[in-house]
């Protein structure tokens, strides 16, 4: 399985989350940004929930100010807000990197933005291995996801129900890379090569569309619980591994009728299709001598802007 810069079969693009290499200071606690708004309640649409992937799997709190298209008459109204754009052009500048040094030219912007004004799958970048499905999200366009996250834009609910499915996982066990024991999901090399079902039929799809929105409604049920209290193996509810297994069951009938006996019958069947997938790309690679979608550009731009 080679890095790939497209996904394979014809779904949206994963990316990296957006990078702020601020110092801290365009992200705000929950306490900075009561007291920001009770001193400034006009700042309020500047400032929007921040999501990595601590804070979605543990349902913690944090924002930032996202001042893109922001006019710089209504910045200047703030002074907190260019007290804050001071340390972070300060901060910037100070840096080894030539990179981030020249960032200090809009420090009212993250450094990396990959953000689009949709709703979006949110996939935290590393999660235990611990759990039998990742704790992936749909996120409203008001929430910024950080670079520990990956986002697919535009992309629907039977995009997530797949991608929330054990054939998924199963995919996922076999051929992403690991942090110790966990889970580091890649777009590069797990999604972008997943072979998505084939030919799944109107009707499997909204079959797949229908269990995986009762998954996020039996989410809901439990407002006070954490996506880590939720698939924790030992306190994940009844009604969510129902939820779950009826999901499962509607993403394998999009891959064929005949039930999957084991991970190693799904893992052998994913990678027939892959094979069947990716035959026309080796041979035409095979007769010009280059490699097509090798790497990923936006991971590459992404690996670039740090510290």
């Amino acid at each position: 399985i080679d890095s790939r810069s497209q996904p394979l079969c014809d779904v949206p693009n994963i990316k990296f989350g957006n990078q702020p290499i601020d110092g801290g200071y365009l992200i705000l606690s929950e306490e900075e940004k009561n007291e920001l708004l009770n001193k400034e309640p006009d700042t309020e649409r500047y400032v929007r929930r921040y999501i990595g992937s601590y804070e979605l799997i543990n349902n913690k709190l944090r924002y930032c100010l996202w001042l893109i298209n922001a006019e710089p008459k209504e910045l200047k109204k703030f002074p907190d807000f260019i007290e804050r754009l001071k340390k972070v052009k300060e901060f910037r500048l100070n840096s080894k990197r030539k990179e981030t040094r020249e960032l200090s030219i809009t420090p009212s912007l993250f450094a990396f933005v990959s953000h689009e004004e949709s709703d979006y799958i949110i996939i935290p970048s590393v999660s235990s291995e611990k759990r039998k499905y990742i704790p992936i999200g749909i996120m409203s366009s008001n929430a910024i996801a950080s670079n520990l996250c990956l986002i697919i834009p535009n992309a629907n609910v039977f995009h997530f129900g797949v991608l929330t499915s054990i054939m998924h996982m199963t995919w996922v066990k076999y051929v992403c890379g690991r942090l110790k024991s966990d889970y580091r999901y890649s777009g590069s090399i797990v999604y972008n090569n997943f072979p998505w079902p084939e030919n799944p039929g109107e009707k499997n799809i909204k079959e797949v569309e229908e269990k995986a929105q009762a998954v996020l409604d039996v989410r809901n049920e439990f407002p006070d619980s954490s996506l880590a209290d939720l698939y924790d193996p030992l306190t994940m509810p009844p009604k969510l591994v129902k939820a779950h297994n009826q999901l499962d069951k509607a993403v394998d009938r999009c891959y064929r009728s005949q039930p999957f006996v084991s991970d190693m019958n799904r893992m052998e069947f994913l990678f027939e299709l892959y094979e069947k997938y990716t035959a026309g790309m080796f041979q035409e690679e095979k007769r010009t001598g280059k490699k097509k979608r090798k790497g990923s550009s936006v991971e590459a731009e992404q690996k670039n802007i740090v510290n």
